[in-house]
């Protein structure tokens, strides 16, 4: 075997504590934010078959009118549900660019082969976050210039792949529901990743660029913590103002998204198509589609409409979108929206039969 020199022995040091304090970063944080929450609320859905009120009308069947005072109480209660995963998100989405070599992620996410998917998807299951919450993620995963549709992959599968949002569906709205959101879940995270990877090749950074992007890292001689408070303040800045500003929007126009009609007979194919457009755009906290779908199912809603929003609420939404959109071609963005409408409508025809 060939010995380590005293400067590799050194440069392998260097990253192995950076490598353990990202570890620690992201493994504290998500224990504190999702993985104990979500342990204490499973045994609620077990117990309850609920796990709280609808964030669109609350208890009731009717969102609030369209206004500034909707606008403001969507935005409290929302903020007060993702603030601390939003937060993780941007600590993450720092260190990312600056605890991990860069070679390792261009070595596993740069490339475009099925494998760069498959990682990415597997990466996203234990985050469990929104897309809103992991795209300051996304947007360090991509200053990395990781492939297309493995970036794609990753930001889809953390809330459509959610395994606590899918256990939380099985308890409160069935287990059919839970196999529905899996099949089609898969289908959707795949489905964009490998397409995207396939037929746009965006930012793919060949091999022998590879030691090229690691010394140009390491002969930036500004101490550690400066360089991460600089990720850090430019991801705040690209993504927050524009997420708080859309939140406010879509709360706002909530009672134009999801109008008070009388659900009795919610189940035709018009239904499907209008609640899967409007899941498309919403935002919601995690887990927010299953009291959602709850209320309004408890008021009539149909199975078929049902499953168009237990599909497109939770993947993607207006805000999420605007948030990584400097990050990604925008033919790639309106496939991913496109994709998503179309797999939700397709699982609610599926209900309706």
């Amino acid at each position: 075997m060939t010995e380590l020199t005293s400067p590799q022995l050194k440069e392998k040091s260097h990253w192995a504590w950076r490598i353990i304090l990202f570890l620690i970063i992201l493994l504290v944080g998500e224990w504190y934010v999702k993985w104990n929450p979500y342990y204490h609320k499973a045994f609620l859905a077990a117990a309850k078959h609920s796990i709280g009120s609808s964030i669109v009308s609350g208890s009731g069947d009717v969102a609030p009118a369209v206004g500034l005072t909707a606008a403001w109480h969507y935005a409290v209660m929302y903020f007060q549900a993702v603030w601390q995963a939003v937060i993780l998100g941007v600590v993450v989405g720092a260190a990312v660019q600056v605890l991990i070599p860069k070679n390792w992620i261009l070595k596993v996410l740069g490339h475009r082969k099925a494998s760069s998917v498959l990682v990415a998807s597997t990466l996203a299951v234990p985050g469990m976050m929104c897309t809103c919450c992991s795209a300051p993620i996304v947007v360090g995963l991509r200053k990395q210039n990781v492939a297309t549709g493995s970036a794609l992959a990753y930001w889809l599968a953390n809330p459509v792949l959610n395994p606590a949002t899918i256990i939380f569906t099985g308890f409160v709205l069935g287990w059919n529901f839970a196999l529905v959101r899996i099949l089609f879940g898969l289908l959707l995270v795949f489905g964009v990743g490998l397409f995207v990877n396939h037929f746009w090749t965006d930012r793919e950074v060949p091999k022998d660029a590879q030691t090229a992007v690691e010394k140009a890292f390491e002969s930036d001689k500004r101490p550690l913590w400066l360089r991460f408070c600089v990720q850090l303040g430019r991801i705040s800045f690209s993504v927050i103002p524009v997420y708080i500003l859309l939140v406010l929007v879509v709360g706002a126009l909530r009672g134009w998204l999801f109008p008070a009609i009388d659900f009795t007979h919610a189940n035709g194919f018009l239904w499907v198509l209008g609640l899967a457009f409007a899941g498309m755009l919403f935002v919601i906290p995690t887990a927010g589609e299953v009291p959602i779908i709850q209320t309004m199912m408890h008021y009539g809603l149909g199975l078929g409409p049902a499953l168009a929003l237990l599909i497109t609420l939770p993947a993607i939404s207006a805000p999420s979108m605007a948030m990584v959109w400097r990050q990604f071609p925008k033919k790639t963005l309106f496939f991913t929206a496109a994709a998503t409408f179309t797999v939700g409508l397709i699982a609610g025809l599926v209900g309706m039969v």
